[in-house]
């Protein structure tokens, strides 16, 4: 699958594009520190199979897609503090700019209109994509995402350190460590740990790329960019928000703000979801998705 250069921001993408190019066109979009990879196989061909051309891509500073090499992000306890105070802290770039990369994806590939998708962070990034292009989305889906709101409920703690732990090496088997430890601590309860599946999975991605510079960058954009709810109010973008009952690092009260935030979406929540994408629940979320999407157009 190809590269191309997005013509707005002039990233370099990594992406997959799979399905009918004539069929209508939805874009996935993956969270923190996440290759698009994480999007199960099984999910993609759901949604190809109800009758889309599904495009995922590598974010920028993860995967196969462009690295901002020698960009620093502030110390998270600084930018927090400034944050609070009301200043500005220095970024290598923000949510926007990664919403202007997926919509120059779509520039670049000649798609005018699309159903967008985001899970977590990619969740936050569609919903800048709604706000400042409204004339591009079809269709936008949340899963597992927030408004940024800080009165929500915070993340576990074991959840948030699991996420943000340093490697201990770069060493294949201590990453595949690290990405199994992640797994652990943030997926769903209810829905069976498969170990030997998830050391594949994660030895996967392992070998496909290793860049842990990039989440610190990914995760001072998402503290950035703020509280989105008044932004949220702009959108008139039908929408559907997804969420898990037991997600321990997204708590399930921020899909619920998320869905009173934006005028007229529709909240699904699932009991024994966590914040990951469990196979058992792909035919699930690809007919949540794909219900969704399908009437949006037609709407």
């Amino acid at each position: 699958m190809p590269t191309i250069t997005t013509p707005n921001t002039g990233i370099d993408i990594f992406y997959e594009d799979h399905g009918d190019p004539e069929a209508p066109a939805m874009l996935l979009v993956m969270g923190l520190g996440a290759q698009l990879t994480l999007w199960p196989d099984e999910l993609v061909e759901a949604l190809v199979g109800a009758g889309f051309r599904v495009i995922r891509y590598d974010n920028r500073d993860i995967g196969l897609s462009q690295k901002m090499e020698g960009a620093r992000a502030p110390r998270l306890a600084w930018q927090l503090l400034r944050k609070r105070l009301g200043f500005p802290a220095k970024v290598p770039y923000t949510l926007k700019d990664m919403a202007d990369d997926g919509i120059g994806l779509l520039d670049a590939l000649g798609i005018g209109k699309a159903h967008v998708v985001g899970a977590s962070m990619g969740g936050m990034i569609a919903q800048l994509m709604a706000v400042h292009y409204p004339e591009r989305l079809i269709s936008l889906t949340s899963i597992m995402s927030t408004t940024g709101n800080p009165r929500l409920p915070q993340a576990e703690k074991h959840a948030m350190a699991a996420l943000t732990a340093p490697l201990e090496s770069l060493e294949e088997e201590a990453v595949v460590a690290h990405g199994l430890n992640i797994a652990r601590n943030i997926g769903s309860p209810g829905f069976p740990f498969d170990e030997a599946a998830q050391r594949e999975k994660v030895l996967r991605s392992v070998r496909r790329s290793v860049y842990p510079a990039g989440l610190p960058r990914q995760l001072a954009a998402i503290i950035d960019d703020g509280n989105r709810t008044s932004r949220l109010a702009r959108v008139r973008t039908p929408t559907l928000v997804l969420h898990g009952e037991a997600d321990p690092l997204v708590k399930v009260e921020a899909g619920m703000d998320t869905a009173r935030a934006i005028p007229g979406a529709r909240l699904v929540t699932i009991p024994g979801w966590g914040h990951d994408l469990p196979l058992p629940l792909a035919p699930r979320i690809a007919e949540e998705i794909a219900a969704h999407a399908h009437g949006a157009a037609a709407g």
